[in-house]
């Protein structure tokens, strides 16, 4: 797996730091949990490129999230897929159930980056 997302400029103008709430280590750290979990469902592993790793390849921990965590989601939806009886089952699975958990994690997201009333 050698894609990186490379081309994101091109697709997608600049549009702020929306995700500027985590510092580059902890996007190393989260990078790092994508490529595991990753890793557990794909039949090759991905390489070890981060910052500070021996194949390193110059591109920030952020952008390895990005295409790591695309990996992922295609990963899980094989998953899904292969375990669904039927194609019906594997669209609400991979649409309903998906989009159910989605806006969850979303709405956790929002709550916990959210400071409380007072709070710093």
């Amino acid at each position: 797996m050698q894609e990186h997302g490379d081309d994101f400029d091109v697709w997608c103008a600049e549009s702020g730091d929306v995700g500027g709430w985590r510092s580059d280590e902890e996007w190393l750290s989260v990078a790092r949990f994508v490529r595991h979990a990753a890793n557990k469902l794909l039949a090759e592993d991905l390489p070890l490129c981060l910052p500070g790793e021996p194949r390193q390849c110059g591109r920030p921990a952020r952008q390895h999230v990005l295409a790591w965590g695309a990996v992922l989601k295609a990963a899980a939806q094989q998953v899904i897929e292969d375990a669904s009886p039927s194609p019906a089952h594997s669209s609400y699975a991979g649409q309903t159930l998906y989009h159910r958990s989605l806006a969850e994690l979303r709405a956790h997201s929002t709550t916990a980056r959210t400071p409380a009333p007072g709070g710093g």
